[in-house]
């Protein structure tokens, strides 16, 4: 028979304790895609360099990346490095797991974003005396980042949503992490996970609907 008692109030009050895991899982997000597309841009200039070495590196990080569990990943960055004597915070594991991940799959985002440039565009920069990587950089890049920022932004929400797996390296600074310790504490597991639930639905629509407007304002013609 159905007798849960909803205690509402009571979940309500960790409501502020609740948007403070919620900061902290913004931060782990935004960091861990601006490390995300740093790589990915590095990521995508081994793939033109021409080399075999740094082609198979690329190759390798985007296989490892998009073919394992975000799971596996993060926990091989805190147990793993653990075994080899690198011990490292829940935190900056949790960081690193993610910023991995994000890597391997905006280098694919960037690698097709490149198939829709033509190649003139290139030749006409060095054509004026750029080098490779000038030409990369001041003509082929904000191209690339232009096409590329929608999907961009898709990625920015599996970010946000894959902190919750910091609880896998006892990350209970961010919201998942805060609510799981509310939940041990006060057995209201209910309320606290709707409550949860809702902040990251809000998060993630606000971070969507942000980066659709962001993207019709700057991106008009």
């Amino acid at each position: 028979m159905f007798n849960y008692n909803f205690r509402w109030a009571q979940a309500l009050n960790s409501l502020p304790r609740m948007l403070e895991g919620a900061l902290v899982t913004l931060e782990v997000a935004l960091l861990s895609m601006v490390i995300g597309i740093a790589i990915a841009i590095l990521l995508t200039l081994f793939r033109l360099s021409g080399s075999r070495i740094l082609g198979a590196i690329a190759a390798t990080w985007v296989e490892i990346a998009r073919n394992t569990p975000a799971l596996f990943q993060i926990y091989m960055v805190h147990f793993g490095l653990g075994g080899f004597g690198i011990h490292l915070s829940p935190y900056l594991s949790l960081l690193i797991g993610i910023a991995f991940n994000n890597a391997g799959y905006l280098s694919e985002n960037f690698r097709g974003a490149l198939k829709g440039i033509p190649d003139t565009q290139t030749r006409s920069a060095r054509s004026l005396g750029m080098t490779p990587l000038q030409a990369f950089r001041h003509v082929v890049m904000p191209q690339m980042l232009r096409i590329s920022f929608l999907p961009m932004t898709n990625q920015m929400v599996w970010a946000i949503l894959m902190t919750s797996l910091g609880t896998v390296v006892a990350m209970n600074t961010d919201l998942y992490g805060v609510t799981s310790d509310l939940n041990a504490r006060t057995f209201r597991t209910f309320e606290l996970f709707a409550i949860a639930a809702v902040i990251f639905y809000l998060i993630t629509k606000t971070v969507t609907l942000s980066a659709r407007l962001l993207a019709a304002r700057l991106f008009r013609y």
